[in-house]
């Protein structure tokens, strides 16, 4: 399960740390892809393989469902995080979330999130009050 905000950086070759206590879930490797509001989601390579499965199940003659497909699978692309625990964005994938130097990675149960900062902190603060909502 993954838990938390993290702040870490991008290096001038598009490379972050992944959190340590995501690193072990993720070291065997992992699967980044386009996230819905222009984040990234990044899932265990098991994780999505089962996801897209479940996926591949909707039938190809509904628009919708090949809609979501290829954007899903076009954006995706599995790497495995170095001895550091970096993981590298590719370009596309880092100029659909507009990420820049700072970003934040976010823990969102089943998969980690990466927004950019300034980003996340805007779509953040506008949830507060819907989650709070929620919750009564």
């Amino acid at each position: 399960m993954f838990l938390g905000t993290h702040t870490p950086r991008l290096d001038e070759k598009g490379r972050f740390f992944l959190p340590a206590r995501f690193r072990d879930e993720l070291d065997g490797g992992l699967v980044i892809t386009r996230g819905q509001e222009h984040c990234l989601a990044i899932y265990p390579t098991d994780t999505f393989v089962a996801m897209t499965q479940e996926i591949a199940k909707g039938s190809v003659s509904v628009k919708k469902v090949r809609d979501y497909q290829r954007m899903l699978a076009a954006g995706a692309s599995d790497t495995v995080p170095d001895k550091q625990g970096r993981v590298m964005i590719p370009p596309t994938l880092r100029h659909y979330a507009g990420l820049a130097k700072d970003i934040v990675v976010v823990g969102a149960i089943t998969r980690v999130e990466v927004w950019d900062a300034a980003e996340w902190s805007s779509y953040s603060a506008e949830q507060e009050s819907v989650f709070a909502e929620m919750n009564e």
